[in-house]
């Protein structure tokens, strides 16, 4: 029997539910709001209740077979990611963008090339490396390395990013953002071709869980859907 992992509360959880549901599996929460298990008609399914960041690593270990989180934490989380999981469907919902901004009173940087340029200058100018605010160091520092952008800190970030320009502890941010609102009203502007990755909830399968039973599953629940 296959062990699936889904997210443990908030939007991600009910629009998973109602994903599964409307193909024919219903997923329910046992018990209170604090409680982690779960039920599972219409599949032959055990249902976990993880956080969306823990449901990499589950995957990675095999602890769990299937798992639902966003592209984003695969990719950050797992540094091998496609020799710890496959992707079996993409499922719609759950859409941020993992992006680059910086103050909008910088108008002389208005793409990649003139940040580059500008983190360049800072250290001259400052005696310290631009920082970028972040909690996704491994996609960030791949991106600018894949873009030739290399004088700069990251400063790990685990609360509010994109107030860390204006607390002068950052002059740069790297972070998830549906509509730009958050970023906009903390007087932060987007470079438009710094989009890191462009994130979705997405149904990861573990490659130590039986392939073939994956398959099945895919096949059979999932409107054959190629896995």
């Amino acid at each position: 029997m296959l062990k699936l992992g889904v997210p443990s509360k908030g939007r991600l959880m009910q629009d998973t539910f109602g994903w599964f549901g409307a193909r024919g599996i219903a997923l329910s929460r046992t018990g209170s709001d604090r409680e982690y298990a779960g039920r599972v008609e219409g599949a032959d399914l055990t249902l976990v209740l993880l956080s969306a960041s823990e449901i990499p690593r589950e995957l990675a270990s095999g602890r769990i077979d299937l798992g639902v989180t966003g592209s984003d934490l695969v990719r950050e989380k797992l540094a091998g990611w496609r020799s710890d999981v496959r992707e079996v469907v993409q499922m719609g919902f759950g859409h941020a963008d993992l992006v680059l901004a910086v103050p909008a009173c910088w108008r002389d940087c208005e793409n990649l090339d003139d940040f580059a340029a500008i983190t360049r200058q800072f250290r001259g100018d400052h005696g310290f490396r631009l920082r970028i605010a972040t909690k996704y160091h491994r996609l960030v520092r791949a991106f600018l390395s894949e873009h030739e952008v290399a004088d700069y800190q990251l400063v790990d970030s685990q609360g509010a990013t994109e107030g860390t320009v204006a607390n002068l502890t950052a002059e740069a941010i790297a972070d998830i953002t549906s509509s730009g609102e958050t970023l906009r009203a903390n007087h932060l502007k987007i470079l438009p071709d710094a989009l890191i990755h462009a994130s979705q909830a997405t149904l990861f399968a573990s490659q130590k869980a039986d392939q073939a039973e994956v398959d099945r599953f895919a096949r059979r629940y999932l409107g054959g859907i190629d896995a």
